[in-house]
């Protein structure tokens, strides 16, 4: 029963007591597994490009996207938290009086760490910060003052990197600077998102509380950036929208109340990001997680292979636009209809058992089909990193097979079958996509709409020392797209360079 505290609550965030009631629903029924089908792999499901085909694909975007307004979509409101998270136990074991000696006999990572600590692009800035508090760090290094300087990293009076997101700690190590992922992503898109008249736009969405921080550094370091690769840099902002919080309930999936006996409201994960992507403005939009950029020198094939996959969406959104403007008009015959049918399977991945009833009824269908959101992703060869991958799944409902990029947590692993069509899979999403997000007409599409929001989960966490469990959200390249036009590209290993732990910025790629 729902009190008028509660109602004023939801009021306040833009939820409905329908969709309130929907979230409880939720947690007592819990989301279906998705059924997979097979895995999507090279010539069933994922497209491979030699290297002329790949050049072809690239000159092809370069030609026709300047025409277009193209954006970069950043998710960075991501913590840097559990990239410190080695430190934090590090810094725990140091305090209960191991010796450094033997921490790094127990854990390798940490001897790689405090031994190059030095080539961290951080480095300078920590040695400034603790000489302005008249402690040499260089000192404290070489002395074995591990605990000091781990300090100086982590808490406010330092660094403070454990209470920042990942786009505003410095990542890469130059000549004369260092530059922080925002910078690197400034620099991609300076490359393949720019306009004839060199306008480069770009949109972060960041948490509420570093959004200053973000604005800060643009204005800061923008013009530096316009001045040397020749553009004018729009860049914006958006937070998750309140609307899109999830509540929380307690272990009997009643709504976990604060001490005030208000509702407890989470974020809903990065599947809230469709409402932001929703509100945006773009021809183009290219998708890419702040952690993964690279210094200038590993560059060149992040840059070829954006083009390639802006270069299919192009070619095969221009085909649909031409069959959507005939199937408009519905003047062609049952041949052309044919043609359609067969575009739509071998180019597009339509279940060819998809259209059902007389020839009219399958012309509305091929429209339905033709005319949604396209989206291009980037597939690498499966190295064991952990997430998502792609997969042919079958909809339960229609029984028709679609390709979905899909988590392992969707999965009912416990299934032999299931588990065997998961261990067989070839390749793993590295969250790089280009998207259309406008139809045949121009007008922009209502993402919202090609939801599927039985693709959500629910976690188990825990406030104040009480269980809760949370419920997010169908995530923004999983089913937050589902129901898309989606095509997968092959793309190489050093397109994908994440930044899960402070050591893997001592890794080559990132060097």
């Amino acid at each position: 029963m729902q009190s008028q505290k509660d109602i004023q609550q939801l009021k306040e965030k833009g939820i409905s007591p329908g969709q309130l009631q929907q979230q409880l629903d939720y947690f007592k029924k819990g989301f279906p597994p998705v059924k997979l089908h097979r895995p999507a792999t090279p010539g069933d499901g994922i497209i491979c490009f030699d290297k002329q085909k790949s050049q072809e694909l690239a000159e092809f975007f370069t030609q026709s996207a300047s025409a277009k307004k193209v954006l970069k979509f950043v998710p960075a409101s991501g913590a840097a938290t559990r990239m410190f998270k080695d430190l934090f136990s590090w810094r725990e074991k140091l305090k209960s009086g191991l010796l450094p000696e033997e921490l790094f006999e127990k854990d390798p990572a940490a001897r790689q760490f405090f031994t190059e600590l030095k080539t961290f692009a951080f480095w300078d800035e920590l040695s400034l910060i603790m000489h302005r508090d008249c402690v040499d760090a260089d000192h404290m290094l070489a002395d074995g003052h591990y605990l000091t300087l781990l300090d100086y990293i982590l808490f406010e009076y330092g660094l403070d990197y454990a209470a920042l997101p990942k786009g505003l700690l410095l990542f890469h190590r130059y000549r004369h600077t260092s530059r922080t992922p925002l910078e690197e992503h400034l620099v991609e898109g300076a490359d393949h998102a720019r306009d004839a008249a060199g306008g480069v736009h770009i949109h972060f969405t960041v948490s509420p509380e570093h959004r200053g921080k973000f604005e800060n550094l643009v204005e800061q370091k923008a013009p530096k950036y316009e001045k040397e690769f020749g553009v004018n840099f729009n860049i914006s902002f958006s937070v998750q929208k309140p609307s899109t919080d999830t509540v929380a309930v307690d272990p009997a999936n009643e709504p976990f109340r604060e001490n005030d006996g208000s509702l407890l409201f989470r974020p809903a994960g990065h599947g809230a990001l469709i409402e932001n992507l929703n509100d945006l403005n773009a021809d183009l939009v290219f998708i890419k997680n702040i952690d993964n950029v690279v210094p200038d020198h590993h560059k060149a094939e992040t840059y070829l292979f954006k083009k390639v996959l802006g270069g299919l969406l192009l070619q095969i959104q221009a085909q649909i636009f031409g069959w959507l403007n005939l199937l408009e008009k519905g003047t062609f015959d049952d041949e052309t209809c044919s043609l359609v049918f067969d575009f739509a399977v071998r180019q597009l991945n339509l279940d060819p058992d998809s259209l059902k009833g007389n020839s009219d009824e399958c012309k509305k269908q091929l429209f339905a089909f033709l005319n949604r959101p396209i989206r291009v992703c980037g597939m690498v060869k499966n190295q064991g990193e952990p997430g998502g991958g792609p997969f042919w799944i079958t909809d339960p409902k229609t029984h028709r097979n679609s390709l979905q990029i899909v988590e392992s947590s969707q999965i009912d692993l416990k299934n032999p079958a299931q588990e065997t069509i998961f261990r067989a899979s070839t390749h793993f999403n590295p969250v790089d996509l280009v998207c259309a997000i406008k139809d045949y007409k121009g007008q922009k599409f209502n993402l919202p709409d090609y939801v599927n929001p039985e693709t959500g989960f629910i976690s188990q966490k825990s406030k104040d020392g009480r269980d809760l469990k949370a419920l997010e959200l169908p995530g923004l390249w999983n089913g937050a797209m589902a129901n898309w036009i989606t095509l997968f590209v092959e793309v190489p290993l050093i397109t994908f360079n994440p930044v899960k732990t402070v050591n893997d910025l001592l890794r080559p790629e990132h060097r």
